[in-house]
């Protein structure tokens, strides 16, 4: 009996705690939100405004857009009440007035479409910085990188046309630098031989026929105009065919060894001319376009800092490399000096085409968000709207405007990321996003309040 008799009590006194808590909590929220309300009423009714003016009543009788945290403007609520987020209460965001034109100044009702009103004070503190859609030349210009390379124009092959022998070999290792006229190597050949004495026989009957046909047998073995008029001056056959070089250079490819026999169509050497390389860069599809055959370039390369080298585009391969989505572009460059040597990493730069007529703005002035391009106008020093444009190629700080802006427009070239944030508090960008919400065409462009004015005073 006496257990049962204090399990009562001890319900009963649960019940009346959790009665005068719920009492407690209600009273506190009537008090913050009498106070919420006694900040709200100064600040709609304006300076000079009594308390009996019919003006400061209807301002505090207005009907609020929107409840939202200042912390968290960018949440909006359709009705009072405590911050999901933070802990204080919601406050009520009203429509401001619509100014009346002073001295002719179209008022906010004027606007665009579209268009978001900021005070003038919150610009200037906002350091916001306006520039002007220009028209003039613009050369695209497009930075890459590529390797040297030697010119396959000018690479030869050093065959033999007869079967025989090695005799001699001067140069016996790939990549020894050869000079113009320097004896490679001598090459013994028995059916060589017999043509040639076949030439002295035929001088010797002095039979014109025979010895044209001798000088075009040797000459299709190989031999050179000199080396038969050097025959036919000594009247004595030579054992070995030589080889010279045709120009300065190098070995890029050793066929044979000292002694070894060889047949026709033998590659003895592969010599490369340096004089002038190519330079295969890798420029990326989305420039590709950009470039032809005969536009200029410049080329640098590591090991000669500061130092640039002239080159022209030769020519665009066909086939796009699609492991890096880039297109192959061959560029010619004179080196006279040998100071450019393949595998060489480089850095070209190119020069398209200068385009006349071209609408551009600072890079600066772009917001890219990844799938659209958007660039703040300002009609004038207290409205701002988006634009929606298309961005082409960028140089020296400025874009190309190809859609979606005029010339002589002005524009927000800095602070606009704080007036786009702005613009999507206030819901001005929901035609950006193809927002089809009804929008109600009387209501007003607000004016950006000053941050003291949103917020109640700590300590009331």
């Amino acid at each position: 009996m006496r257990r049962s008799y204090k399990i009562v009590l001890l319900i009963c006194a649960v019940a009346v705690i959790a009665i005068l808590g719920f009492m407690f909590m209600r009273h506190r929220g009537s008090a913050v939100a009498g106070l919420n309300n006694s900040h709200d009423a100064p600040s709609a009714q304006g300076p000079g405004s009594g308390s009996g003016s019919g003006s400061g009543s209807a301002a505090d009788h207005r009907k609020p857009q929107y409840w939202y945290d200042p912390m968290h403007p960018g949440e909006h609520f359709d009705k009072p009440g405590k911050s999901p987020f933070m802990d204080m209460q919601l406050l009520p965001k009203y429509a401001e007035p619509a100014p009346a034109k002073v001295g002719g100044t179209p008022s906010a009702a004027g606007a665009p479409a579209g268009s978001i009103a900021i005070d003038s004070r919150v610009v200037e503190n906002l350091g916001v910085r306006f520039a002007k859609v220009e028209q003039g030349s613009f050369a695209r210009v497009v930075d890459t990188v590529g390797l040297v390379g030697v010119d396959e124009h000018r690479i030869e092959a050093i065959q033999v046309r007869q079967p025989g022998w090695v005799e001699r070999l001067d140069v016996r290792a790939v990549g020894d630098a050869v000079r113009r006229g320097q004896l490679l190597a001598g090459v013994y050949s028995p059916d060589l031989l017999a043509t040639q004495q076949e030439l002295m026989i035929a001088r010797n009957s002095q039979d014109p026929t025979l010895i044209e046909a001798a000088r075009r047998r040797l000459a299709l073995f190989g031999l050179s105009a000199a080396q038969i008029a050097r025959i036919e001056k000594s009247d004595q056959v030579e054992r070995q065919v030589d080889y010279y070089a045709p120009f300065d250079g190098y070995v890029m490819d050793l066929g044979v060894r000292q002694g070894e026999a060889v047949q026709p169509g033998t590659t003895l050497f592969k010599l490369a001319d340096l004089t002038s390389i190519w330079i295969t860069a890798e420029v990326p599809e989305t420039q590709a376009a950009w470039l032809k055959p005969g536009d200029a370039a410049e080329i640098e390369v590591p090991a000669r800092p500061g130092e640039r080298f002239a080159g022209q585009v030769d020519y665009l391969y066909p086939e796009l490399t699609q492991a890096t989505r880039t297109l192959k572009v061959r560029v010619v460059v004179k080196n006279p000096s040998n100071h450019l040597r393949p595998g060489m990493f480089a850095a070209a730069h190119f020069h398209g085409a200068a385009q006349q007529q071209i609408l551009t703005v600072p890079s600066e002035a772009v917001i890219k968000t990844g799938t659209r391009s958007v660039i703040i106008v300002a009609d004038d020093v207290t409205h701002f709207r988006p634009a929606l444009v298309r961005v082409g190629a960028e140089q020296g700080g400025r874009s190309e405007i190809l859609e979606g802006l005029t010339l002589g427009q002005r524009v927000v070239a800095s602070g606009q990321f704080l007036i786009d944030s702005e613009a999507n508090l206030r819901g001005a960008f929901d035609n950006l996003a193809g927002s089809n919400e009804s929008k109600n065409s009387d209501a007003q462009p607000d004016l950006m309040p000053m941050p003291s004015a949103q917020l109640p005073k700590e300590g009331h």
